[in-house]
């Protein structure tokens, strides 16, 4: 359930609100379309990435926070391609972090450069942290990613534990044919680590254009599969109505277990979520084949003002829903690492 301090925020400002009613709290923000892998569901092997003088600096960044802060944003993640290559994050979580309103700023990582960089993202206000990982095998992982690099991102976790990150959550992309196998060693190191594991359906957001919905491992097969091995799931309830994740524990006070069903059980109706990619482009919706400029406007002196119209009509263009468990469903140009995960 949404908490008192935000809705007593809501009456104190004019906020973010979209033509069906849904009042916006939450931004995701991509510093950098770079990755130091090449997972095949969000980007092809070979890229070419943004030139450096084209992604917003930690100044713009900071500066379109404030904006949204001031109308009843209290969220934002820090996303990419991996946002642990962009130079000094945590200088940039330290302005985020000073911001008034902001309540919560996170990270989703693939955790390779985490171990070198937990205590200063810590240090600087980071408040949680997710790690993007769909296999603890190590051919398999590398099978996923194009990478071997297993071992680093379980020394990043390490890490993020001993800096004193806590409810850190496993972000793992099922997809049919790969992920059958490595559904139940997942969960048990996860419970064995006491790590919060989400599912996440494979999304057409790949970079190769190769997404069939035949792929799509659905949170109804794997809940299935994880009832077979550990018993009946216990319902967990959420901590927000916008929380996109249906989270469950295999026994009483066991870690959680959560099924992100973007596709087949899609959570539009509740979405408080707004993005900008790493160049500046606001986007309403992850599936948006639709984007508003903001970097041209902050490049060329605008006011706050002309800033924060501009955000408000790109969500007034947001639809009800973005129609990928249906015939309507348009695929958007772009990949995931181009959008920000």
């Amino acid at each position: 359930m949404d908490n008192d301090s935000n809705q007593d925020s809501d009456m104190r400002v004019n906020p973010i609100v979209d033509s069906y009613g849904r009042v916006h709290r939450s931004l995701r923000i991509s510093v950098t379309d770079r990755c130091n892998i090449r997972c095949f569901y969000c980007m092809p092997e070979n890229v070419k990435f943004l030139p450096q003088d084209s992604i917003l600096t930690f100044e713009e960044i900071h500066r379109v926070v404030e904006i949204l802060a001031k109308q009843g944003v209290s969220r934002v993640r820090l996303t990419g391609g991996e946002p642990l290559v962009r130079s000094e994050l945590w200088n940039l979580v330290k302005l985020l972090k000073s911001v008034s309103g902001i309540e919560e700023i996170a990270l989703t990582t693939n955790g390779i450069l985490l171990k070198d960089q937990a205590e200063k993202l810590k240090s600087s206000g980071l408040d949680r942290i997710n790690v993007s990982l769909d296999s603890i095998d190590r051919d398999k992982f590398k099978e996923i990613t194009r990478r071997d690099a297993l071992d680093k991102v379980l020394a990043g976790l390490d890490a993020a534990i001993d800096a004193g990150f806590t409810n850190t959550r496993i972000n793992a992309v099922s997809v049919k044919g790969i992920s059958e196998t490595e559904v139940i060693p997942l969960v048990s190191w996860a419970q064995e680590q006491g790590l919060h594991l989400r599912f996440i359906e494979f999304m057409p957001l790949d970079g190769d254009q190769a997404w069939q919905d035949q792929q799509v491992f659905s949170g109804t097969m794997l809940r299935a599969i994880i009832e077979t091995e550990f018993g009946a799931l216990v319902p967990v309830e959420r901590d927000r109505s916008s929380q996109p994740s249906t989270d469950f524990q295999l026994s009483e006070g066991g870690s959680h277990i959560g099924f992100i069903d973007s596709v087949t059980e899609p959570f539009c109706q509740s979405c408080d979520r707004m993005r900008i990619t790493a160049e500046g482009k606001f986007r309403n919706c992850l599936f948006s084949t639709e984007e508003w400029d903001l970097k041209q406007l902050i490049r060329s002196n605008a006011s706050n003002d002309q800033i924060e119209q501009r955000i408000r009509d790109g969500i007034q263009h947001k639809k009800l829903g973005h129609g990928s468990d249906s015939g309507r469903f348009v695929r958007p140009e772009r990949a995931m690492y181009q959008i920000g995960g």
